[in-house]
């Protein structure tokens, strides 16, 4: 059923020159991992006349980034009363600062560097499936007018102004934020970091490091590789590198199908200002559009596992109900990617070895955090200068009952989908 994969990499421009290591190699920073982190830390790091060789074991964007849904959001998932009350005061507000001008960081490097990315800066919509998740957004909206955030509160009639849907109790809108197509942002800023010098090796797996006389060590592809420094950018994709340390994070898998383009007359009146949004239900969903008009809805679980019909078929009854439209409209891509999740729901700073630091954790906002800690990790880490950082590293991470909970998100998402297409 469907079969075409992933849209983004079915559509993804702006592909750069990035060999497998084939050689030994000596650089002041090391990094693994080429999404968001790992190539925002490249470019930066090259930008400042630092020798940089990043090393993706798959293709550059082959995990979350180039799976996002690609919503360039400000802030956190949390709202910023529970931010303070779980990092307090000033460290909270700090973060939130940071990730409050984290669209601002993106868009730049997209204009900057000339990325064709569909980058569509019209703003993001939080919307209530229920007058619950109203008053959430009510609460939300009020704790961020605090902060000096522009958001703004929408009745349901401008919503469904704003959706061509009238399923909403009303949205939060914030017009800092936008979308993209991930997967050619990603490649744009690698392409970027290449044209600045950086060194990005393609598959590239790094399979042992180890620090030995003040100096990184890693192997790539048999190839001995010296840094003075390393950033570790796996997120949820860390795939077992011999190193006695690994990101501690829960595994949620997100899925996405994108329908045929919609016809102009549909276009015309579902989501026409291209607003990317998601809603409040607990199991949320994610719906927005693309350059060429297909609607993209988006939802906890996975595709490739045995809940894949049932996923499918909430899909389809969920398009049914809320934009009805729809219906009929064949799927034409789905895919998944992995969500690094912590308990706490704050991204973390890892210094698991001096000149090192592991950068993880975004729970599902990965485009703007991910492009704001790899860039100033680079900088910390070359200049030895941990106050440019968003937040203060910790010398260790720990998660409990990881694959547990790991389960209990999908078969939560089964069964709460599985009831949603009988309803």
């Amino acid at each position: 059923m469907i079969g075409k994969g992933n849209l983004w990499r079915a559509t993804a421009c702006n592909s750069t020159e990035t060999p497998m290591l084939d050689s030994d190699l000596t650089v002041d920073l090391a990094i693994v991992g080429g999404g968001f982190t790992g190539n925002a830390a490249a470019l930066e790091a090259a930008r400042r006349g630092a020798t940089v060789a990043m090393f993706e074991a798959k293709t550059i964007g082959h995990g979350g980034s180039g799976r996002n849904v690609g919503l360039v959001n400000a802030g956190l998932w949390l709202p910023p009363e529970q931010v303070i009350e779980q990092m307090g005061a000033k460290a909270g507000q700090r973060l939130m600062g940071f990730l409050a001008d984290a669209p601002a960081r993106v868009w730049a490097l997209i204009q900057n560097h000339g990325i064709d990315c569909e980058a569509k800066r019209n703003g993001t919509l939080h919307l209530a499936h229920s007058p619950a998740g109203q008053r959430d957004l009510a609460r939300r909206h009020r704790q961020g007018r605090a902060m000096g955030w522009p958001v703004a509160l929408l009745d349901a009639s401008e919503t469904a102004r704003r959706t061509g849907s009238t399923a909403f109790h009303g949205a939060l809108f914030d017009p800092r934020a936008g979308t993209i197509q991930p997967l050619s942002y990603v490649m744009g800023i690698a392409r970027a970091a290449t044209a600045a010098g950086a060194h990005l090796h393609e598959g590239s797996r790094v399979s042992h490091i180890r620090r030995h006389q003040g100096t990184w060590h890693l192997t790539v592809n048999g190839h001995h590789v010296r840094a003075a420094n390393l950033l570790l950018a796996t997120n949820a994709y860390f795939d077992g590198i011999e190193m006695g340390f690994q990101p501690r994070i829960v595994a949620v898998s997100y899925f996405q199908i994108a329908t045929a383009p919609m016809p102009q007359a549909m276009r015309d009146r579902i989501l026409r200002r291209g607003e990317g949004c998601w809603d409040t239900h607990t199991v949320m969903s994610s719906f927005r559009t693309d350059a060429a008009g297909r609607f993209i809805i988006g939802g906890i679980g996975n595709l490739e596992g045995p809940g894949r019909d049932i996923h499918l078929g909430w899909a389809r009854r969920k398009l049914k109900q809320t934009f009805p439209e729809l219906a009929d409209l064949p799927f034409e891509y789905d895919w998944r990617g992995r969500i690094a999740m912590t308990s706490d729901h704050i991204p973390k700073l890892v210094r698991f070895g001096p000149d090192a630091l592991a950068a993880f954790g975004y729970s599902g906002r990965g485009i703007g955090p991910g492009t704001t800690f790899g860039t100033l990790a680079a900088v910390a880490l070359l200049e030895n200068d941990d106050t440019v950082l968003p937040v203060m590293p910790v010398d260790a991470h720990d998660e409990r009952l990881t694959t547990l909970r790991e389960a209990y998100y999908e078969s939560g998402a089964i069964l709460t989908h599985a009831v949603a297409a009988r309803g």
